[in-house]
């Protein structure tokens, strides 16, 4: 179901994704008083300092701040791949469902796909759909992709030695693995691991921060100096070229000084939501890992998809589903008492 702006104003309570978190005051303050350059002269101090903090953290040489994680994929497939190429990734990732078809269009690359129920990819599943040949008759494997957390299998986040034993797999073939790491954040919260750590397999990682880091706008590429001096010029391909863009990364550099240790916060409230939706008789409820909480209503539920979520609406919530399968995304614009408020909707509507 489509909502228009006007419907999600004042006291609205908006669970339909962690993207539409708002800026902090501290965030804004940082925005407002960032010095600037011209980041397509590669100038702007607020967009390089960004960068120098993103490759630090991700334990990678160098970072690249590009508009959107969709963006950050596209070019990380571009700079491993070339047309005709093949990319192995999970059936449900973000990279062959929710980018519009951009690994066909943009980078003439096909893809391989893997299922599970949570976003893994195991050694034997990777071996099996690995294809490095002299034959002209099959498309060659140039790159794997993971996705951790993993979005459509839930928030789950990724088993890392699981994930090590895979990319092992890979690199044994010579096949480099990039990260698309939107969420990696919350990984790393929910796990108890750094980033660097959840990092350090990878060839190239994406790191979003306009998710659960609150950042209006943005993800960085992170990698090898090589392969981010290559990015650069993608960047400028696909139309990410940015001028004074400190405005925006100083709130992106906020995110990552301030908003990393606080995201645990989202992951408790994720709990006590789906602590409270088992609750509700016939609901079948996923449990967190993370900040993303998905529950399915029963098919012969008395109320519609669309009559659910505005129902809510209606209440003062705002939700994210279809096909009887409902998300919430906690965030920071969510505290105690609007999980609350939240949890009394669901319990009326449900």
């Amino acid at each position: 179901m489509a909502f228009h702006s006007a419907d999600l104003v004042g006291s609205m309570i908006d669970l339909r994704s962690d993207t539409v978190t708002r800026p902090t005051q501290g965030m804004r303050a940082a925005m407002a008083k960032a010095p600037l350059g011209d980041d397509v002269f590669r100038d702007d101090p607020s967009v390089l300092a960004l960068e120098a903090c993103a490759a630090e953290l991700l334990g990678k040489q160098a970072a690249l701040y590009v508009p959107t994680g969709t963006m950050a994929n596209q070019i990380a497939l571009r700079i491993h791949c070339r047309h005709g190429d093949e990319l192995v990734a999970h059936r449900r990732c973000h990279i062959f469902n929710y980018e519009t078809g951009a690994a066909a269009a943009l980078a003439g690359v096909q893809i391989r796909t893997i299922d599970s129920d949570d976003g893994s990819i195991t050694p034997a599943a990777l071996a099996a759909q690995l294809r490095i040949s002299e034959d002209t008759h099959v498309a060659n494997t140039a790159l794997v992709a993971f996705e951790n957390t993993h979005n459509a299998c839930g928030g789950k986040v990724l088993d890392q030695a699981l994930v090590e034993a895979s990319v092992a797999v890979a690199k044994g073939q010579g096949v480099p693995v990039h990260l698309d790491g939107a969420r990696l954040a919350n990984a790393a919260a929910a796990s108890g691991r750094s980033l660097q750590q959840l990092a350090e397999p990878f060839d190239t990682i994406s790191l979003c921060l306009s998710k659960g880091l609150g950042a209006p706008v943005g993800s960085v590429l992170a990698g090898d100096e090589g392969r981010i001096k290559t990015a650069l010029r993608y960047r400028k391909m696909y139309g990410g070229g940015m001028r004074q863009a400190g405005v925006i990364a100083a709130a992106g550099l906020y995110a990552l000084e301030h908003h990393l240790e606080r995201m645990v916060d989202d992951h408790h409230r994720a709990l006590r939501l789906a602590e409270a939706l088992s609750q509700i008789p016939g609901l079948s409820v996923d449990q967190p890992d993370t900040n993303l909480l998905y529950f399915e209503v029963p098919t012969d539920h008395r109320l519609s998809d669309e009559a659910i979520q505005q129902a809510m609406l209606e209440r003062g919530v705002a939700i994210h589903g279809g096909g009887r399968r409902f998300r919430a995304a906690l965030h920071l614009d969510v505290d105690d008492d609007d999980l609350a408020v939240a949890i009394e909707a669901f319990r009326a509507v449900l």
